[in-house]
């Protein structure tokens, strides 16, 4: 009997574009149509100034993210698994849509942490998004920690801070253990984790771009695909499983 092979998705924002959450720095992106949005998600100015605090929850509320569903391309993963090809995924999306759709949260690494939760940055106590949201709704514009009274932010990983060394670490294991790594909706720009491409294929993966745009990592790459991701990744997974 052949063994399957071990699949790893890196996912980035182009993955949930098609479920209303827009993307960073895509060419609509976030960041090229207001700059100065990103001081919002930017450790030092939350933690530094009111105001980007009240208008960072302000955009929370507005956004809607909580409410979007899973796309084509979240479901397609998760078929694979569903097929029993041996999956595990890197996100750095804080969407939550990858467990959404079906794939196991134990086999879902969010290197960027959650939006679905909120994390006080004093105590360290967590909760869902939802609570703090509600809090926002009856008129707190920047709610504190009901513990300690410390200062929240939402559980995932700002401009400044340092990724989770225990889940990076666990985001190296996969790649070098893996035989296809699969980077799809992400400009491969940001480190660490863009780097864990180069990391499988160091260790022999082959390596599957799915990108409108060119990465650095295109000229390692076995395969570049500039299709939309919404018909490229099925049709890739379907080939691999």
């Amino acid at each position: 009997m052949t063994r399957k092979p071990l699949v790893a998705v890196l996912s980035g924002a182009g993955v949930s574009t098609d479920s209303g959450i827009p993307d960073y720095r895509g060419p609509g992106g976030l960041w090229r149509r207001d700059p100065e949005a990103e001081k919002l998600v930017t450790y030092a100015y939350y933690m530094g100034d009111p105001e980007i605090r009240r208008r960072s929850w302000l955009m929370r509320r507005d956004s809607g993210a909580l409410h979007a569903e899973p796309n084509v391309a979240h479901r397609a993963v998760a078929e694979l698994e569903r097929r029993g090809v041996p999956v595990r995924v890197l996100t750095q999306n804080v969407d939550g849509l990858h467990q959404l759709a079906g794939v196991s949260a134990r086999k879902v690494l969010e290197l960027h942490g959650t939006a679905r939760a909120y994390l006080c940055t004093g105590c360290g106590a967590r909760g869902p998004m939802a609570d703090a949201l509600a809090r926002i709704e009856a008129g707190e514009d920047d709610p504190p920690c009901l513990e300690c009274g410390g200062i929240l932010k939402p559980a995932t990983v700002m401009f400044g801070e340092r990724l989770d060394p225990v889940v990076l670490g666990e985001a190296a294991a996969i790649s070098k253990a893996c035989q296809v790594f699969v980077a799809v909706g992400t400009s491969l720009q940001v480190e660490p984790a863009a780097g864990l491409a180069g990391v499988a294929v160091e260790h022999g993966a082959r390596l599957v771009v799915v990108n409108a745009e060119p990465t650095p990592y295109d000229d390692l790459a076995d395969e570049v695909v500039r299709e939309p991701i919404g018909t490229a990744l099925p049709e890739l997974l379907r080939r691999l499983g």
